[in-house]
């Protein structure tokens, strides 16, 4: 929401300075400038970019318009990763078992559909459930295969936002382009009438706008908006390596869920009452 938001407000600001200041809305419709900008920053894109990370680069995109995490999610997270190790706590880690091996089977994780269609923190979880399942692993040395998972991860969601900061950077220089073959159309009508050369120099100058305002308008803002993306991902993860890591140290469920929370920042952070409340109406299902 508060990207289309945003993208009003860019254009509303620009466009209305522009009216008010005498100029005409018409004189910026060149679609042959934006042609030229987008055709040569997407074939810049293709030709530095891996098509895994241009896929990512949709997900993305698609995961930003979908909003981000909520208090309501993180408590849901955390009620749920309760519920696990209740299960542990009643029936051993074999009881378990089931739960890993099949998350998209299970009773506990059905409950929580947020976090069952976030593919890598479902393959993050039911993984470091398995290596403290199978009891071989120590819990320092946990502690260390989770941050490789983490930064793996981290640095390869990473990849789409640098792409399309690299695309944004661009622009400019494409906008530039532009207005350079504007000239150069307008120096080959030089002997025409000078209503012709000053709407051809004029479009010329429309192609260095739009490649400027491309740049610091939208792509690199939404550069921007894919890392607060990566970030939000990345607490939603560490939220749970503080919870499995208090886990395979023998902590009660209750207390691990509450090293979780701690982790989190203050706009969606759970109250400790109001986990509490949770956790026990979990417990009576």
């Amino acid at each position: 929401m508060f990207i289309f938001i945003g993208i009003a407000v860019v254009l509303g600001g620009v466009l209305s300075g522009f009216v008010f200041e005498g100029g005409k809305i018409l004189a910026l419709n060149q679609p042959m400038e934006l042609l030229i900008i987008g055709g040569a920053a997407l074939g810049a894109l293709l030709i530095g970019t891996p098509l895994s990370v241009i896929k990512g680069i949709l997900s993305q995109l698609k995961g930003v318009l979908s909003g981000s995490y909520t208090k309501k999610d993180y408590l849901q997270l955390l009620v749920m990763m309760f519920e696990v190790f209740n299960v542990a706590r009643k029936d051993g880690l074999i009881g378990l078992e089931n739960h890993v091996e099949h998350p998209n089977e299970s009773d506990i994780f059905k409950r929580y559909p947020k976090f069952l269609k976030n593919h890598h923190a479902v393959a993050f979880f039911v993984d470091t459930m398995r290596v403290i399942i199978s009891g071989a692993v120590q819990p320092h040395d946990l502690e260390d295969l989770m941050d490789n998972d983490i930064t793996a991860m981290h640095e390869e969601e990473m990849m789409p936002s640098q792409a399309l900061g690299t695309t944004a950077d661009s622009l400019p220089g494409l906008g530039i382009v532009a207005a350079v073959l504007g000239v150069v159309i307008t120096m080959a009508a030089i002997d025409g009438p000078p209503e012709e050369i000053g709407h051809k120099i004029a479009a010329a100058l429309v192609g260095t706008f739009l490649g400027v305002l491309g740049c610091y308008g939208f792509v690199g803002p939404l550069s921007q908006s894919l890392k607060h993306r990566v970030t939000q991902n990345s607490q939603y993860i560490n939220c749970m390596k503080h919870a499995l890591l208090s886990f395979n140290k023998g902590v009660a469920g209750v207390i691990a869920v509450e090293f979780a929370r701690r982790t989190l920042y203050a706009d969606v952070r759970p109250g400790f009452t109001e986990l509490e409340e949770a956790c026990n109406k979990a417990k009576r299902r």
